[in-house]
């Protein structure tokens, strides 16, 4: 039997993934100790999804309040379930760049170190199971900025002759650039989750996205206007601005 893990599960990404492998029979072990209210406040609070995941998939799904910087907690998961975990989704993180320049600490140790455990707990426990990690656009800093960018009528785009002009890809530097404290703890994952891959030869991949909006997400002040413009109602995982993958080949 395979087991997904995801982390973040009550969250906008996590949910989503949930939602999409229980549907196909697969069993989901969920990680979600609910950090959004304490990040936002009761309007960031994921526990009307957890209530939605466990009352849709039943025992399909199979939720565990844990903070993904508990080694000790998340090791006792990953023994639990061993070899039968085939895919780690990691959707958890702090978010917020305002929040991040407030508790600089919570924000790389939830971002960074958390990574880190999870990496570690795959590599001892499951090392032939694929990890994906959701990066950010972030991770790139202010160096988007120095695109040339063409003023349309609706929206900005970069200019036709530019090597990325049909999306950006990983030749990008993130490098000698401004990121925010966010950008900063999220370019650390990102390459921890690289380095992993490149090292110990594990089958990771790294997503790195912008302006991530759907119905399932507890929207909160911090996160912006984009909450109000891009919400639909019935709608999935919109994907706003362009992502950047940089992965290894990895089979599921």
């Amino acid at each position: 039997m395979k087991i997904i893990l995801v982390t973040g599960s009550t969250g906008l990404i996590g949910s989503e993934s949930v939602g999409f492998f229980c549907d196909r029979g697969f069993t989901v072990v969920g990680i979600d100790n609910n950090m959004r209210r304490i990040f936002f406040g009761e309007d960031g609070s994921t526990e009307w999804n957890k209530a939605r995941l466990l009352g849709a998939y039943g025992d399909r799904y199979i939720h565990h309040d844990i903070d993904i910087r508990n080694h000790k907690a998340l090791r006792k998961i990953f023994k639990q379930y061993g070899k039968d975990i085939g895919l780690i989704i990691h959707a958890a993180a702090q978010p917020s760049h305002d929040w991040a320049a407030r508790d600089p600490h919570t924000d790389f140790t939830v971002n960074a170190n958390g990574t880190l455990v999870l990496l570690e707990n795959v590599r001892q426990n499951c090392p032939e199971a694929v990890f994906i990690f959701c990066s950010t656009n972030k991770v790139y800093g202010d160096n988007p900025n120095s695109l040339p960018l063409v003023e349309q009528e609706f929206r900005w785009e970069i200019e036709e002759t530019h090597p990325f002009h049909k999306g950006i890809d990983e030749s990008m530097s993130i490098d000698h650039c401004k990121h925010s404290l966010f950008g900063a703890s999220k370019v650390a994952a990102d390459v921890l989750v690289q380095e992993y891959g490149r090292y110990f030869g594990m089958k990771t991949a790294t997503f790195r996205c912008g302006c991530l909006t759907g119905p399932n997400q507890s929207g909160a002040e911090l996160h912006g206007l984009p909450l109000i413009i891009f919400m639909r109602p019935r709608a999935s995982v919109r994907f706003i601005t362009w992502v950047a993958v940089d992965c290894a080949t990895v089979q599921f």
